[in-house]
């Protein structure tokens, strides 16, 4: 019974009978007749379903009493709703006390859906502001978070900056009375020291002049602007020595230059080759030029660079004092004035040194000067590696000599089992005794330093410039090697 009697309750019949009661009032006026009559026929099968469910009930129940029980009840309760007014009149119950009791049940219905709607649209609500809560705190959690890293870093970088402001107070605060105690020491000494200054100063003037005299005229024309920069220029003290091998100055500049270095043999050299190879077909030749004129010009440069650092000085030491050494401030005003020097001049020497010569030659109608860009770029680049506080420099080298393989590499038409070098095709970079730059060399069985000498022809000029000196050489003659190949930089 009980069973049966939820069973009828989860159905929900009457809930049903309701919502085809006001569907059907609401689409009163849109239906048609035969369809007010279906709804009103499907109403009343469904109201007779429910009325058949609860008589089934009902018997249940009466027989649960017994022969007698229940009888009472459904005698003074149904018997006068199966009369003749069985439509009509509802004995006690009357047809308005029914559907008022079913008004307020629908009644006490919507109210029910309304507050639930309510309610579930306050939890929406109250969900969707607590969400919101949960995204502003959030922003504000990450918000606070930079800011401490931001007040982390500025702490970190005033305490850095703090302390390395005491350390250079504290140097500064050491230099300062290492100069008095050496300004108390040479005023003690003074008239000494003054004899000796003075006999100092006469032995470099004569040791420059003696130098530079024999080639005095290749500065005559600097010596204007020479001597303007020496007198504009003032030494500066700097906390770290200009000659340091970690001087900044020093790094920056010795990394550009052995970048251009390995431009010059990436891409400079194999223009110039291009260059050669319209006059002669001779690459080993061709090769030859090209290594000579590099290593001239570092010679040159070298040369040209070694005086200009003699003038220098013998003019510095007249003025310069001062706890730091007068190589300082020399180095100091080389790395600030390092393009006065004679470009011109040294690209002539390079050219009148390549026509002197005896194991490279052109055609008579061609001269060294085709290949002039490059010597001026190279001639460039050995002034700039000569002025470093610790210069680059490229190694001696001669044909013949034993193959080194921590300062060659061999080209790719050499022989690998011979261990005398033919000839070179690209310097070595070095610094002291360090290899920077591996060269190239071409290794051949049976190299020897006797090289063919080329038979001269009448005169040809050499080079652009008026005091050029001319020559020439024997025709040209062709060789087997084969062609160059575009290779990459050197190794280090």
């Amino acid at each position: 019974m009980a069973e049966s009697l939820r069973r009828l309750v989860n159905i929900g019949t009457f809930t049903v009978l309701q919502d085809k009661l006001e569907r059907w009032l609401q689409d009163y006026y849109l239906n048609t007749c035969d369809q007010n009559v279906a709804r009103g026929c499907e109403i009343v099968e469904l109201n007779a379903k429910v009325q058949g469910q609860l008589f089934k009930l009902l018997s249940v129940c009466a027989s649960e009493g017994g022969m007698y029980g229940g009888a009472n009840i459904i005698k003074s309760r149904l018997l006068p709703w199966l009369g003749q007014n069985f439509f009509t009149s509802g004995g006690s119950v009357t047809a308005d006390t029914t559907l008022s009791v079913l008004a307020d049940s629908a009644s006490k219905d919507r109210e029910l859906s309304e507050l639930q709607a309510l309610y579930e649209k306050s939890l929406d609500d109250l969900e969707a502001e607590l969400n919101n809560t949960k995204a502003e705190n959030q922003d504000l959690r990450d918000e606070l978070t930079e800011k401490k890293i931001e007040l982390d870093r500025s702490l970190r970088s005033s305490t850095s900056e703090k302390m390395f402001s005491e350390v250079e107070i504290r140097e500064l605060r050491k230099k300062l009375a290492d100069a008095q105690d050496e300004i108390c020491k040479l005023r003690a000494k003074a008239g000494l020291v003054d004899d000796y200054e003075r006999k100092i100063r006469n032995l470099r003037d004569e040791m420059s002049l003696s130098c530079i005299s024999p080639t005095v005229g290749k500065w005559d024309y600097l010596d204007g602007d020479f001597t303007d920069t020496l007198k504009t220029y003032r030494y500066t003290p700097r906390l770290t020595s200009v000659l340091s091998i970690d001087d900044p100055m020093q790094r920056v500049r010795q990394q550009n230059l052995i970048a251009r270095f390995n431009d010059m043999f990436a891409q400079d050299r194999l223009d110039a080759l291009d260059t050669l190879r319209r006059y002669s077909d001779d690459h080993e030749n061709n090769q030859r030029i090209i290594y000579t004129a590099i290593s001239e010009a570092f010679s040159v440069a070298k040369l040209a660079f070694r005086q200009f650092k003699l003038k220098v000085r013998a003019n510095l030491a007249k003025t310069h004092y001062g706890p730091d050494t007068l190589e300082e401030a020399v180095q100091d005003y080389i790395n600030r004035n390092n393009d006065l020097y004679d470009l011109p001049g040294m690209v002539s020497d390079v050219i009148r040194a390549m026509n002197r010569n005896p194991k490279i030659f052109l055609p008579p109608d061609a001269s060294f000067a085709i290949i002039q860009p490059f010597i001026r770029e190279a001639v460039k680049m050995a002034w700039q590696m000569s002025s470093l506080a610790h210069p680059l420099d490229i190694a001696v080298a001669t044909d013949a000599e034993l193959f080194d393989d921590n300062k060659y590499r061999r080209s790719y038409d050499s022989e690998y089992t011979a261990p005398l070098v033919n000839h070179h095709i690209w310097p070595c970079l070095m610094q002291g005794i360090r290899v920077v730059v591996k060269g190239e060399a071409l290794t051949r069985r049976g190299a020897s330093l006797n090289s063919p000498r080329r038979g001269r022809s009448p005169v040809r000029p050499l080079s652009p410039y008026p005091r050029s000196r001319s020559r020439s050489v024997s025709p040209f003659r062709r060789s087997r090697s084969p062609s160059p190949r575009r290779s990459m930089s050197p190794e280090y």
